[in-house]
């Protein structure tokens, strides 16, 4: 959870006990496979034991300092939102980047548009390969306007050594030519309305719109399946009209699966389950070994709460367990075995 008051990063059991904290707030704090974590926090990158020590730490001015040194045209402002940990022990991340532009359309004189950036770090904190949205896309699509233009949210490692971007403020997740790190940079495809996958049915109400959190829960071939938290802002209806003022039709969330062939360029959306609610902002979504599908909704009913739940992914979802967290907004909830390598805790 996030707040000015309360634990913000933390570890629960079912019941809801505290089991795990860290006092200052991460975004995202991630469990590594050595046993460690790793928190974004904004201005640095730290990994922590369970007792909290420090065990390394990247600051923005030294990823600035060799983004510089290895020729690239851009700084990033701070970490943003989240990052990977590869097995070859290098760190990517997403950052924020800056670059003003003048007399955009709607935006007369000087406009600092924020963007984002991928950036791989290796062992010793030295960049290896980047990335900027402001080279690959237009920056007159602005869906939610600007300056804040792609807020990109999330990053997948794929099983082909490439890279999912989730962009928010898009409404997109591209696939991005990362080749574990000898890749082009290129946008493989695009994944969301107005993008170059096509959904089948062509009801534009059923992409996802200001999405969170896609990951991977299978791939088979060309064909990758992904669960996506579907936080639903300025979703468009059949008629082409955008959720969210009279009178356009309300804005919903959904937890979703999504499944794409790489090989047609078509998605298919396999299941969904709509919780009752708009959850304006934030999100997480994950499958369980059992089949079920467990999501996090950070601000049902525009409220300063946030609910967790466990449902059965059926054609109508039950609900198996719940979590609620009253007066604070969890930015991501999801299911681990343990906090320890290689352990599952009985649950």
């Amino acid at each position: 959870p996030i707040g000015s008051s309360m634990l913000q990063s933390l570890v629960t059991d079912l019941q809801g006990n505290v089991i795990w904290y860290y006092p200052s707030g991460a975004l995202p704090v991630k469990l590594m496979q050595n046993g460690y974590l790793i928190l974004n926090l904004a201005s640095f990158l730290r990994e922590i034991d369970l007792a909290g020590n420090t065990i390394r730490t990247f600051t923005i001015p030294q990823v600035n300092q060799s983004l510089q040194a290895n020729g690239y045209p851009f700084v990033i402002n701070n970490f943003s939102h989240d990052v990977l940990v590869l097995s070859n022990g290098h760190w990517i991340i997403i950052g924020q980047v800056s670059k003003a532009f003048t007399d955009l359309p709607g935006y007369p004189g000087t406009t600092n548009v924020l963007g984002d950036a991928i950036v791989d770090i290796d062992l010793n904190g030295n960049v290896v390969w980047a990335w900027s949205a402001f080279d690959y896309l237009q920056v007159t699509r602005a869906l939610e306007g600007l300056p804040d233009w792609t807020h990109s949210n999330a990053l997948v490692y794929t099983p082909d050594g490439n890279l999912l971007l989730s962009m928010r403020n898009q409404s997109w997740i591209l696939k991005i030519d990362y080749t574990n790190g000898t890749g082009s940079g290129n946008i493989l495809w695009t994944l969301g309305q107005e993008g170059n996958i096509s959904l089948s049915g062509g009801d534009p109400s059923q992409w996802f719109y200001g999405q969170h959190y896609p990951n991977i829960v299978s791939t088979n071939g060309s064909l990758m399946t992904l669960a996506i938290y579907d936080d639903g802002n300025l979703r468009i209806d059949s008629s082409g009209v955008a959720c969210g003022s009279t009178p356009a039709p309300t804005c919903y969330s959904r937890a979703t699966i999504f499944q794409v062939d790489e090989s047609t360029n078509a998605a298919t959306l396999l299941w969904q389950d709509l919780p009752g609610f708009f959850s304006t902002w934030g999100g997480s979504i994950d499958t369980m070994g059992n089949g079920d599908i467990e999501f996090d909704s950070s601000n049902p009913f525009n409220t300063s709460s946030s609910q967790i739940m466990e449902v059965t992914q059926t054609d109508s979802p039950q609900t198996v367990w719940q979590m609620n967290i009253s007066g604070e907004n969890a930015y991501r909830g999801y299911r681990i075995p343990s906090l320890y390598p290689g352990v599952t805790w009985l649950q």
